[in-house]
């Protein structure tokens, strides 16, 4: 049955186990203090205090999934990464979410792949929130398109020099670190390497804030390289094998983002639900209307199958059985199931939906970008159907 509020541990027993619903607990105390209070503030001013980078970091929420060593916990626990998922989005804003956890995509590679040097330097001051990290993918462009991306890093020696652009980059402007996708090979996938780049490399700078449908509060920007030089020693891996730890990188990017639209599904039932109890109209509340009931049915149903079906797929993955496809399918389901549910949350509501002052408004912004980030909807079709052999 759906948990119309708040999950508890023993409606999930098969996934989590009491250290995760502590972890939950604590998360969730975390927003209720330090980010709910201030969430509508920092939608309207478009960003929120680089401090609670630091106070998340306290709190050890940066530091889920990370190696001990480094200051971190729960090291390849995926259902960890869920949990942290579902609290930090309980505060109703994907911008929030998305650039307070954005080391997420941009950490895994050093933690990965680094040198001892760069993990033990660039890690641990991640995982305090005394650091921010982005990950520099997308080009103008490029788009899905990866294996072909422009960024050009000719070897000179003892370094790069690094020439090209990125767009859509999470935590854009105000990251310290960026893991940055770089050509320095031949065309196609065989070519691409990461590199480890930091603010104020001469010729580094970044744009202006873009400005989006959704994710308001979150810094998102284009960064432009002009002949940076970045020292051999920031090469994250081997050299021209970048594109496999992008892939590696992008699973576990997908499988959170099917648990954010999930996420964003269950806050928008909720909230449709709660108005559709209290609302009254012709005379009898708006859920004693057949149409609306049918709406709800509806909306719960997909909900609880396609949350299943993401937890399913983590339980694969955290088994370390291949779920390329499965990701790929939990991915699009969810996305495709947030859709629906926040389009139905905005109509159930009516023109209040389409109020700023209504949740279910912003969830219908912040959840479009889903079906987009991490590779479309499109892209994981595609994936499914190498997949069947197609």
């Amino acid at each position: 049955m759906l948990a119309y509020s708040q999950p508890e541990a023993s409606m999930f027993t098969t996934y989590f186990n009491e250290t995760h619903e502590e972890v939950r607990r604590n998360i969730r105390r975390f927003v209720e203090r330090h980010v709910t209070p201030n969430i509508n503030a920092w939608e309207e001013a478009g960003t929120f205090p680089r401090e609670i980078y630091k106070l998340a970091g306290d709190a050890g929420i940066l530091a889920i999934g990370y190696p001990e060593e480094f200051g971190g916990n729960s090291e390849g626990d995926y259902f960890m990464n869920l949990v942290a998922t579902e609290e930090l989005l309980r505060a109703g804003s994907g911008g929030f979410f998305s650039s307070l956890m954005s080391h997420g995509i941009a950490l895994p590679p050093v933690a990965k792949w680094g040198s001892a040097e760069m993990k033990a330097r660039i890690v641990p001051q991640v995982l305090s929130g005394e650091k921010i990290m982005a990950l520099g993918v997308t080009e103008p462009g490029g788009g899905s398109d990866v294996a072909n991306l422009k960024t050009r890093a000719v070897d000179c020696g003892d370094h790069y020099k690094v020439s090209g652009s990125k767009t859509y980059i999470t935590s854009g402007i105000r990251a310290d670190y960026y893991t940055v996708a770089v050509r320095t090979g031949g065309e196609g996938y065989g070519g691409i390497s990461l590199l480890l780049m930091e603010k104020g490399m001469p010729g580094f700078t970044t744009g202006q804030p873009l400005k989006k449908m959704g994710w308001w509060c979150s810094d998102t920007a284009e960064l432009f390289f002009d002949n940076v030089v970045v020292p051999k020693q920031n090469l994250i891996g081997i050299e021209n094998g970048g594109f496999m730890m992008i892939m590696t990188n992008f699973e576990a990017e997908r499988l959170g983002l099917a648990c954010y639209s999930n996420t964003l599904s269950e806050l928008a039932f909720n909230e449709a639900l709660a108005y559709a109890k209290n609302r009254s109209t012709f005379g009898k509340p708006l859920s004693k209307h057949q149409v609306i009931r049918h709406k709800l049915a509806d909306m719960a149903t997909q909900l609880e199958a396609s949350r299943e079906f993401t937890y399913r797929v983590a339980a694969r993955m955290q088994a370390g059985k291949p779920a390329l496809k499965e990701v790929s399918m939990a991915k699009n389901l969810a996305t495709k199931t947030a859709d629906f549910i926040t389009y139905e949350a905005v109509q159930i509501f009516g023109g209040m939906g389409y109020m700023r002052e209504s949740l279910v408004e912003r969830l219908y912004r912040d959840n479009r970008i889903a079906s987009i980030g991490g590779g479309t909807y499109e892209i994981m079709n595609e994936i499914i159907g190498k997949q069947l052999g197609l």
